[in-house]
């Protein structure tokens, strides 16, 4: 059995904090996040963007960018929104939500962007 690794995350270290499970992956890049996308969207579940300040990230609330995408199945438009809130708050964390219409919860949610701590 390998050896557990203790991920070093704190509060006092904004850098340092995970927020879901690709947290402690590797950073995705613009091929990773695609793919995350086509399965949302191959899910047939509704996209959202979200952001938030690097402070408030593990607050309940963060804030919505426009409505959710419903039944948008185009992944171009949709890296377009979340890279368009991404440049209008490059400040922020940008997160992608996968709304689950008949579940009535998230199907998925990550941090796509990570905005730079103060």
């Amino acid at each position: 059995m390998s050896e557990m690794q203790d991920y070093q995350s704190s509060l006092g270290d904004v850098t340092s904090r995970k927020f879901e499970t690709f947290s402690y992956l590797t950073e995705m890049d613009a091929g990773r996040i695609r793919k995350q996308v086509e399965y949302i969207v191959g899910k047939g579940w509704n996209p959202a963007i979200e952001h938030t300040e690097p402070a408030n990230a593990f607050g309940h609330y963060w804030y919505m960018w426009k409505l959710p995408m419903f039944g948008e199945t185009d992944v171009d438009r949709i890296l377009a929104e979340a890279e368009a809130c991404h440049q209008a708050h490059p400040e922020n964390h940008v997160r992608l939500v996968g709304y689950d219409n008949y579940a009535q919860s998230k199907g998925a949610e990550m941090v796509i962007y990570r905005g730079k701590p103060v």
